[in-house]
């Protein structure tokens, strides 16, 4: 899979996906699941290509769109969908509950619990959603709602990654 080059965009390391797809084994098939801040799209397609349903990526940037387009058609991924908008402009819309959630926002910007919050304040979340956040390794992530239960954490150079379970 090739990337763009976009100011900002990071794709997820290899054994970071790795790991995070381990943890997610038993969880994927069968699931919705929803990408925001999606860049390059490695973790929207290889949710895809371990058995979800339905995989949502959700990215502003044109030219990363236009890329994800093209690797969904190379790839006859029919399951997954791409939205070109801007992630809080897409939660602000009509709701359709998701399984998994991945969100790796840009980094600097600290908007990761600001995200999470929308997407527990706003219906975006099916009962025992998991929400994987991905930020940098020295970011204390602040603010999360308060009924999301960490399950895993772990870092991996300057990226820090969690696993949160969503109990409604």
């Amino acid at each position: 899979m090739s990337f763009v080059d976009a100011p900002g965009l990071r794709p997820t390391p290899a054994r970071v996906r790795e790991t995070l797809f381990n943890w997610l084994q038993n969880d994927i098939i069968g699931s919705r699941c929803l990408d925001l801040y999606a860049g390059s799209g490695a973790l929207g397609f290889e949710a895809a290509s371990r058995g979800a349903k339905s995989v949502t990526l959700v990215e502003n940037n044109a030219q990363a769109c236009r890329a994800l387009k093209d690797t969904a058609n190379a790839l006859a991924a029919w399951q997954i969908t791409i939205v070109q908008m801007d992630v809080f402009r897409y939660l602000s819309g009509d709701a359709e509950p998701f399984d998994i959630v991945f969100m790796d926002p840009p980094f600097a910007m600290n908007i990761a619990a600001q995200t999470c919050q929308w997407l527990e304040d706003k219906g975006w979340l099916n009962k025992k959603s998991l929400c994987y956040v991905e930020a940098e390794s020295k970011l204390e992530l602040k603010g999360l709602p308060e009924n999301w239960r960490q399950l895993k954490s772990k870092t991996a150079g300057e990226v820090g990654y969690h696993l949160f379970e969503h109990n409604s």
